[in-house]
């Protein structure tokens, strides 16, 4: 079963950038739709976005981040990313990319495959 690595994760300041990085131990990740999740301490696992699987395709965001994520893609390179501008507070949280089987993208049950995930802490 393939697995999912994400990198990039750390501590910045209200205001700054981070970019994730997510990538499988085979080169696999150019045939699945994915999605970036978050789970705050003490909180649900929340939808981020999705990318269509070819990229060039869609890509979906949750409301609270559009507009200062995006999620891009180099199959070429098997790397799924999430470019994550203007942070705040709110966005702390360890971040997780998976692959997408089916049903809805917002819901993390149609995700039967996950990273160990990255934390993200945005210091105010």
């Amino acid at each position: 079963q393939v697995r999912l690595v994400e990198s990039g994760g750390g501590l910045v300041q209200a205001g700054g950038s981070l970019r994730l990085s997510c990538t499988s131990s085979d080169h696999t990740l150019s045939l699945y739709t994915m999605g970036w999740f978050r789970q705050a301490p003490g909180k649900e696992r929340e939808f981020v976005g999705a990318i269509s699987w070819n990229g060039g395709g869609w890509t979906y965001y949750e409301d609270s981040v559009k507009g200062r994520f995006t999620i891009s893609r180099d199959n070429a390179q098997n790397m799924v990313y999430l470019q994550m501008n203007s942070l705040a507070p709110e966005d702390t949280g360890v971040y997780y990319c998976a692959v997408h089987q089916s049903g809805a993208y917002e819901s993390s049950v149609g995700y039967p495959i996950w990273g160990q995930g990255t934390q993200v802490t945005v210091s105010s």
